[in-house]
């Protein structure tokens, strides 16, 4: 089943164009933004390798959901929900551009994630793995209910928090 279009609020999560190559490749090799994503922030030519990869291989093999968020017609994000042997699960995974930051789209692009695999994919349970340094993103999941399942440390010694949440109650 292709990606769906969602809708929040303030936000239209949408399959990417290929038209936003240069905003996903932005995004994800930007220094703030990606560095709690995987290993840290990309290079633009492995962003851009990467942004290939979601129309020749996830969209092309429809192996998981994944977004541009935009906000008034603008890109501001990424975000997927995808199987992970890492967590035997669901995980959300999302990433706003800076200029999207504190104002609360975070909670409402991981409230519209949960909804999603709750609802849609019909899950009981889903996964987010955050660095331990991620104040804010563990705080948003917090908000939401997710509660710590354990910690991974990582080959470089840093620590990954693992946090579920379970189907009930879904958040407000």
């Amino acid at each position: 089943m292709p990606t769906p279009t969602l809708r929040t609020d303030r936000l239209l999560l949408e399959p990417y164009r290929p038209a936003d190559a240069e905003d996903f490749v932005a995004l994800l090799a930007d220094p703030e933004v990606g560095r709690f994503m995987g290993d840290g922030p990309m290079t633009e030519a492995d962003a851009a390798d990467l942004f290939g990869r979601v129309f020749s291989r996830v969209y092309a093999d429809d192996l998981f959901d994944v977004w541009a968020v935009r906000r008034d017609g603008h890109y501001v994000g990424h975000a997927e929900i995808k199987r992970t042997d890492d967590v035997e699960g669901h995980e959300l995974v999302y990433a706003l551009a800076k200029p999207a930051w504190g104002g609360g789209l975070g909670t409402e692009l991981a409230t519209a994630l949960v909804r999603y695999g709750f609802d849609r994919l019909d899950l009981t349970r889903v996964y987010a793995t955050v660095a331990d340094a991620n104040h804010a993103s563990l705080g948003l999941l917090a908000k939401l209910g997710f509660v710590h399942q354990q910690d991974v440390t990582e080959e470089d010694g840093s620590v990954t928090r693992v946090l579920a949440l379970d189907r009930d109650p879904v958040p407000a």
